[in-house]
């Protein structure tokens, strides 16, 4: 079975994770203050770049489908996932379950 992947991405998740870009939020606050870097929270907003093929249901043996797909705008909680760095650019990895909900 293939996974989703975008174009580029060399990163297949396995079971029920999936693999987000996080999105960065403007640098400019409402009043026109810039924020530095160091002062700025891990984003928690991103969009999906690959999927899993999902997890196996524990009585059945039967695969659970994957309600999330590529190209999603979801929220996931501030501390979720495990950051991994590939070719320069930084990604999240997370479980189905860590995703708290799509966006639009």
């Amino acid at each position: 079975m293939a996974t989703n992947n975008a174009a580029g991405v060399k990163l297949s998740p396995l079971a029920d994770r999936v693999v987000v870009k996080a999105l960065e939020e403007t640098e400019q606050m409402r009043g026109g203050l810039y924020i530095p870097d160091t002062a700025k929270e891990k984003p928690q907003q991103g969009e999906i770049i690959a999927v899993g093929p999902g997890r196996f249901d524990e009585k059945g043996g039967q695969r659970v489908p994957m309600d999330l797909k590529v190209g999603n705008k979801v929220l996931y909680g501030k501390y979720s996932g495990t950051e991994v760095t590939l070719d320069g650019e930084s990604y999240l990895i997370l479980r189905e379950s860590d995703v708290l909900a799509v966006v639009g």
